[in-house]
């Protein structure tokens, strides 16, 4: 048997291509959408992609399973569980007409890729359809699974999050009773032996829990002995309650990922490749209705940029930051470096930003200005310049943290928007006040800044976050 986890670092996720050396067929279970490297990957090991599986309807990317359908007539393996509102609507769409070769799948159903057996078994909680796949390698005489492609089920150290249909999906009252249904699902690993090696579809960093751990892969024993929300399940009340606090506020493009991946992604045949656009396009640009994202560093964009644009740049955030802060079918041009447009697109289309109509080499900027058009900045200040500010009532402190890390402290007077949901709640934020914005560090509240200025809010970034705030107000009481 051939298995490779395929992992998107910036996301934290993983895809897993799974193959039959002996027949030369593989699957590819939870793939992103750009689909040619698992093509490329299943090739240079002498393999070719007949299927493709999915654990659940995700929220935080697009899936690739119907690029794939449609691009090699890979068999689509989904899940039947879960009421009508969980179904995969795209299943009978195929572009020429007609329905994809798919099985849909319940609760105990099997099939196999070569001498490879896929076992599936329903874990609803983190959504109500949810499944995963014991995966038995026939072909090397075994009787039991080496591995479960547990999806969003069981993490390392932690549970997929049950609040998602509520927080996300906006199903109001659904977080509690998918949370003990989440309860009961976990006793199903009872029936796993424990030398199971647990291949999770998240690591470290991603949105869809709480404490994800950075080792990739575990085992059904070792995350039954020491998993922090498998020992809070001794009971269910007590389980409820730890599952749901502290999660931290799904980005927005979430909720669009749902309804995405359940009624189909659009096919996009290959990896887009916009044109690059001349300065005088660049300087054509009506903000007002394109996204300008421009991907250089804070600093620089913070002392020279276009009028109105966005600042991005190329962290492990920028897909859920772009995400969170572009509209789905909003027209997006980009400020970046040739060598990188590549993978930039490849991290935009993962979220669903397909609308992407040029670039632009972020190195010319510094000729963008002329009689007509100039550069502007975004004002910055440190801790000590903001605790002599914060006296003015013109002032409003805007902290874009999590809700968690607000709560742990934070500027007095302050409120509180986390980054990922900023754009859906501007109308909280009075355009008459000049706004302080600050995060951690500074990162958050950057990104966050220049969304505020495009909207028009006069803006300042705290340089430092309320790290440096701190250090400050330590100095001052003499500690």
């Amino acid at each position: 048997m051939f298995m490779r986890m395929m992992y998107d670092e910036k996301l934290a996720q993983a895809a897993y291509l799974i193959g039959c050396q002996k027949t030369g067929e593989a699957v590819v279970i939870d793939p992103e959408r750009d689909v040619d490297r698992y093509i490329e990957l299943a090739a240079e090991n002498g393999l070719r992609i007949v299927a493709t599986a999915e654990t659940h309807i995700h929220a935080d990317f697009v899936s690739g399973s119907r690029e794939l359908a449609e691009r090699i007539g890979a068999k689509v393996y989904v899940s039947d569980e879960g009421d009508a509102d969980w179904k995969y609507q795209w299943l009978d769409s195929r572009l020429a007409g007609g329905s994809y070769d798919h099985r849909l799948l319940k609760d105990g159903d099997v099939f196999e890729i070569g001498n490879i057996r896929f076992q599936t078994i329903h874990t609803p909680g983190h959504t109500p359809e949810h499944i995963v796949f014991l995966i038995t390698d026939l072909g090397a005489g075994a009787d039991e699974p080496i591995g479960m492609a547990s999806g969003d089920f069981v993490f390392v150290g932690d549970l997929g999050r049950p609040d998602l249909l509520e927080t996300a999906a906006g199903q109001s009252g659904a977080m509690e009773p998918s949370a003990r249904r989440l309860f009961r699902t976990i006793a199903k690993l009872d029936s796993i032996p424990d030398f199971v090696q647990v291949w999770p579809a998240h690591g470290a960093g991603s949105a869809c829990g709480k404490a994800l751990g950075a080792v990739p892969m575990s085992t059904i024993g070792y995350e039954k002995r020491f998993n922090p929300a498998i020992k809070a399940a001794s009971s269910e009340e007590n389980f409820v309650n730890f599952i749901l606090s502290g999660q931290p506020e799904p980005p927005m493009y979430f909720a669009t990922m749902k309804r995405v991946n359940k009624v189909g992604p659009e096919v996009l045949g290959g990896v887009p490749n916009p044109p690059q656009i001349t300065l005088e396009q660049l300087r054509a640009l009506d903000p007002k209705q394109v996204a300008i994202v421009d991907t250089r560093p804070w600093e620089a964009f913070r002392d020279a940029h276009v009028p109105k644009s966005i600042c991005l740049p190329l962290s492990k955030s920028f897909n859920t930051d772009a995400g969170s802060y572009l509209g789905e079918r909003e027209p997006i041009y980009l400020l970046i470096k040739p060598n990188m447009v590549d993978e930039t697109i490849r991290d935009l289309i993962r979220v669903g930003l397909d609308n992407i109509m040029g670039w632009f080499d972020a190195s010319d900027l510094e000729r963008y200005e002329d009689a007509s058009h100039s550069l502007v900045a975004l004002a910055e200040i440190d801790a000590e310049q903001a605790a002599a500010v914060l006296v003015a009532p013109e002032l409003l402190v805007l902290d874009v943290r999590r809700a968690t890390e607000f709560r742990e402290g934070h500027i007095p007077g302050a409120i509180n928007i986390a980054h990922t949901r900023l754009v859906s709640r501007l109308d909280e934020i009075p355009h008459n006040r000049r706004v302080l914005v600050n995060c951690l560090s500074g990162g958050r509240s950057a990104g966050s800044s220049s969304v505020l200025q495009r909207h028009g809010y006069q803006v300042v970034n705290l340089a430092g976050g309320i790290n440096a705030w701190y250090e400050v107000q330590g100095k001052s009481r003499g500690e």
